[in-house]
Formats: C-alpha cells, sequence, structure tokens
C-alpha cells in the first residue's frame, strides 16, 4: 500500500475497529510476527491501520479484552467431497466447519467424482462455490496420466495452488503408480508439486497383513513407514533433477522426517494435528476405525520425533487432511473401511491445546498455518497481520477451556475422534476480509467465502 492510499484510507470512516487485543503482527524487518498490544482499522476488507491508538472513528467498534488476535488460519489440505460425493461432504457444509474452527482460507483437493483434472471441472468447482462458501478457498488440479500435456497451463489457473499427485492409493481415482509418468509430471511444471508419498507397488504387496488382522491396529503396519520414505526419497530424487520445489503432504513417520531434514532446499514438509497428538496402538484400541487414515497415526516414537521436526523447522506447514466419511462406511470391516476423518473444525483448537502445554509457541504455530502456506503457495495478500493486506483473522481466548463433542461438528459426518476431549485455547470469533463470519460458536455472517487469488509473477 503506497502513502497515498494510506493518506486516502484514512479519510474515511472505518469498518471495524478492534481494540485491546493482543495481536500477533507481522514486522517486516524482523520478518516474523510479534505478539503487540495494539488496535486494527478494517476498511474495505483491508488491514489500513495497526498502531497503539486508532482515533479514526469507526462504524463499529469491538473490545476484544483479554482476547488474542492471529493472522487467518489457512488449512493447505481439505478434502470437501464436492462434486459426486456430497453424502460425506460438500463444500458449504466444509467451509461451515472451517469458520467455526477459525479457519479463514482453505485448499482443498482434487480427488471428488469426477476427479478435479481438467479445467472444466476446475470452473465448476469455482460455481459450486459461488455464494455458497463461508470461508475463502482455493481448488488444486490433480495430476492423472491422462493430463500432462496441459499440467503447466492448469498450474498457471488464477485460483489454484498448484498440482496434486497421489504415489499411493488412498481415497479416490487419482493415482500415479509409474516411475516414468512420475517423471512426466515433474517435468510438466515449475510451480510447487504437492505429493501424497506412499509408495503403490509396497502397499499392495502388503495387504495382506491388513486383510488377515481385520483390525485396524494393523494399519501401520500394512501401511509401513518404509512405504513412506521410499516414496519420498524418489520424490527428492527427481525434484532435485529437475529443479522443481516439491511439498510432501502428511509425514508421519521418523525416518521420512529424518531424510527430509537433510533436503529442505526445494522441499517442503506438512504433518497434521492427529499425528502430534494420538499414537498407536491406543488410538486403534480406543477409536477403531475412526483413526483410520492414509499415511497411518503410528507410535509413540514417531509422535516424538516428529515434535522434534516441527521444532528445528523441518516441518513447514501444519494442515488438517480433512478427509470425512460417514459413520456407516467407516463402521465396515477393516480393511473394507476407507480412510480419513475430519479435522478442519478441530486443526486449531487441538494445537491451541499444545501451545497451551508449551509444546509449541503460538508464534511458531502461526507460522506453519498462515505464514508458511502463504509464502509457499505464494498467496496474494493473506496469512499475515500487515497493513494493505486482506482483514482475514482468527480470534482466539488463549486461557478458555473447553470440550470437543461430536455435536459441536458441522461436518455432515457429525462426529470427530477428538470427542470428549478437553483442550485449552478456543477459537472466538472468524473475521475473513473484514466481516465477522463466526462469533462464540455461531455463524454470524454465512458464505461469505471468495476464491483466493496466487501470485503467479
Amino acid at each position: 500500500m503506497t502513502s497515498n492510499d494510506e493518506e486516502l484510507f484514512m479519510a474515511h470512516t472505518l469498518d471495524l475497529l478492534l481494540k485491546n487485543a493482543n495481536v500477533l503482527v507481522f514486522d517486516r524487518e524482523k520478518n516474523t510476527s510479534i505478539l503487540q498490544k495494539v488496535e486494527i482499522g478494517i476498511l474495505k476488507n483491508k488491514l489500513v491501520e495497526i498502531k497503539t491508538h486508532i482515533s479514526t472513528p469507526a462504524a463499529e467498534t469491538l473490545n476484544l479484552d483479554g482476547l488474542t488476535i492471529l493472522p487467518g488460519v489457512i488449512d493447505s489440505q481439505v478434502h470437501f467431497r464436492e462434486p459426486g460425493l456430497t453424502h460425506k461432504e460438500d463444500i458449504e457444509s466444509g467451509t461451515r466447519a472451517a469458520i467455526l474452527g477459525g479457519v479463514t482460507s482453505v485448499f482443498e483437493m482434487p480427488n471428488t467424482n469426477p476427479s478435479t483434472t481438467t479445467e472444466k471441472l476446475y470452473e465448476q468447482k469455482l460455481k459450486l462455490a459461488q455464494n455458497r462458501a463461508h470461508c475463502d478457498y482455493a481448488f488444486f488440479i490433480g495430476a492423472s496420466g491422462d493430463n500432462i500435456e496441459y499440467l503447466s497451463e492448469l498450474e498457471k489457473l488464477p485460483h489454484t495452488p498448484g498440482i496434486k499427485l497421489f504415489l499411493g492409493a488412498s481415497f479416490g481415482s487419482l493415482l500415479i503408480d509409474s516411475d516414468e509418468v512420475f517423471e512426466k509430471v515433474m517435468q510438466s511444471g515449475k510451480n510447487r508439486l504437492t505429493i501424497h508419498s506412499e509408495d503403490e507397488a509396497r502397499l499392495r504387496n502388503r495387504k495382506t497383513l491388513a486383510i488377515e488382522a481385520q483390525h485396524p491396529r494393523a494399519h501401520p503396519i500394512w501401511r509401513d513407514e518404509e512405504s513412506a520414505i521410499i516414496a519420498t526419497r524418489k520424490s527428492v530424487a527427481l525434484s532435485e533433477k529437475y529443479q522443481r520445489p516439491i511439498h510432501i503432504l502428511h509425514v508421519s513417520s521418523s525416518k521420512e522426517m529424518e531424510f527430509l531434514k537433510k533436503h529442505k532446499k526445494l522441499t517442503s514438509v506438512e504433518t497434521l494435528p492427529q499425528f502430534l497428538t494420538l499414537s498407536a496402538p491406543d488410538c486403534y484400541e480406543r477409536l477403531g476405525t475412526l483413526a483410520q487414515q492414509n499415511p497411518p497415526i503410528r507410535d509413540i516414537r514417531h509422535l516424538e520425533y516428529l515434535w522434534k521436526a516441527v521444532q528445528d523447522g523441518t516441518v513447514d506447514v501444519i494442515g488438517s487432511d480433512h478427509a470425512p466419511h460417514t459413520l456407516e462406511e467407516k463402521n465396515k470391516p477393516y480393511p473394507e473401511s476407507p480412510s480419513g476423518f475430519p479435522g478442519v473444525q478441530t486443526l486449531l483448537p487441538i494445537m491451541l491445546n499444545h501451545v497451551h502445554q508449551k509444546k509449541i509457541s503460538l508464534e511458531k504455530l502461526s507460522e506453519l498455518v498462515s505464514e508458511n502456506p502463504r509464502r509457499l503457495f505464494n498467496i496474494s495478500n493473506k496469512g499475515r497481520i500487515m497493513i494493505g493486506y486482506d482483514a482475514d483473522l482468527t480470534v482466539v481466548d488463549l486461557k478458555k477451556t473447553n470440550e470437543i463433542s461430536n455435536k459441536w461438528i458441522a461436518s455432515k459426518c457429525a462426529y470427530t475422534p477428538f470427542d470428549g476431549y478437553k483442550v485449552t485455547g478456543w477459537p472466538i470469533m472468524t473475521i475473513i476480509r473484514g466481516q465477522i463470519v463466526m462469533r462464540e460458536d455461531q455463524v454470524i455472517k454465512p458464505h461469505q467465502g471468495a476464491a483466493i487469488s496466487f501470485d503467479r509473477n
């Protein structure tokens, strides 16, 4: 924003003034966010004043004493199942869950029915989201054997984070299980390629272990850490060969993290709240197939190593991998039961509880769920509290203790593996481009979501 722009903004009445909160403000000189006691002025969807005291009149003023304002949370991995699988979830219900959990933006995955593999199907998703989404959104394009020659153009579409590639079969039909095709995909563009990294050949060979066990406790045995590291080594080798940045999703194994720590030049890394909170075998004994996802939740040794990877900077992003199924589907006998469970609504409460337990600082958490998704995927004007940026804000009460419950869940599946889980730290308000869309667990202003733009320069 230029000085002339600022003078123009200051000549007007603010739309919204937020007072008396602790605010995680981005400091350009230090290149990090710092918690400060400041006021925030919002006009025309933008952050226009951030200072100790704002004298500009405002149409609405909120006293947020005792609360903390974070940059809007970006959940960079969700599966909302629309089109084709809307009995599980749709864009409306998924984004409603997002704002109730303090999430202001989501990146939705392409393994719907049909899969999002063409510009036409991408445009159809944008139309489905228009006037129905409660938070801002972007849609990944899926790589397949049929669209390789178009991927370099598809990744340039204005409202996509890029291309998503499945090396291991998960839910849906997208799968690249040929080394030759994988190499062609890697050569097919230059933007960051997002990868589900499990080796399909090893998974097929080991599935008998799951079939014989007939219990989800076998899930991390079937989909072992070797299945993950084989695919990740292959991904990193091709990334370095073609100098293409990659993003490895939902890493749950220590061996993979140890390897990725040494290969960070072109590779970014995501892990999930459930991998930092739940561990085998307990989660499978208590939750059964509700704990089943790909890659799997592993034992305590892996959980502890993942926390080290968060602290030492190996992990760049925490996403939810929100992937709901109906209870009827999840209750099928293992391994016929589908993998995945809801998480967009619980991402922030679970991680704020880890802040309360001093496992992670608030500043580090914000870096992982706001600043780094902004940086890695070149999001325009989101992920920071900074003058000129979109007024996307997540207001939290760091001292509020609450119990996560199934009845709170807005997802169509209506359950969470964290049912009954007590947390300290709770989202109180979600503000999207200056509009208060959620307050105190209630949707205040529905359907305010818009497509996210990316800087392709």
